[in-house]
């Protein structure tokens, strides 16, 4: 089963175009009157304002889908975003609703990649999930085709 098939839009195909910032491409993912909610700014923005949004934003972004579930009919997204100078990373998990094959709704939640706070690391609590970014980011290349096909 591809990922149409599995979750009513092809998820994996609809992170391309949103990282290729492709404005024809993503509209063909979504319903007319669907809506996107930034939780983190408290934004809504129509599916037009979030194409500006998204294809607008300076730089050249790249990405790997991390996990994709469902969840009481909710395809739930953890997706890895960077620009292709590696400069910086973010994590969005995002809770898409679909109908007839496309996004009716899509929440979003973005966070910055960092460290953990000093008073957290002063008290020797917690290990990183990643060794290092270094790493992240050869496993994120190493993997990336893999990860963004069917």
């Amino acid at each position: 089963m591809n990922c149409k098939e599995r979750y009513g839009v092809d998820i994996k195909a609809f992170w391309r175009a949103v990282l290729a910032q492709d404005e024809p491409e993503i509209r063909t993912y979504f319903a007319p009157d669907a809506y996107v909610n930034w939780h983190c700014t408290n934004e809504h923005f129509t599916v037009d304002e979030f194409i500006i949004a998204n294809c607008e934003y300076p730089g050249e972004w790249d990405g790997v889908v991390e996990r994709i579930d469902t969840l009481d009919g909710l395809t739930v997204t953890v997706t890895r975003v960077y620009p292709k100078d590696r400069s910086c990373s973010f994590h969005v998990t995002s809770f898409l609703r679909t109908e007839n094959d496309r996004i009716v709704s899509l929440d979003e939640y973005w966070a910055d990649d960092g460290s953990a706070p000093q008073w957290r690391i002063d008290k020797h609590i917690g290990t990183p999930i990643v060794i290092d970014s270094i790493e992240a980011h050869k496993f994120a290349s190493d993997h990336r085709d893999k990860l963004l096909k069917d």
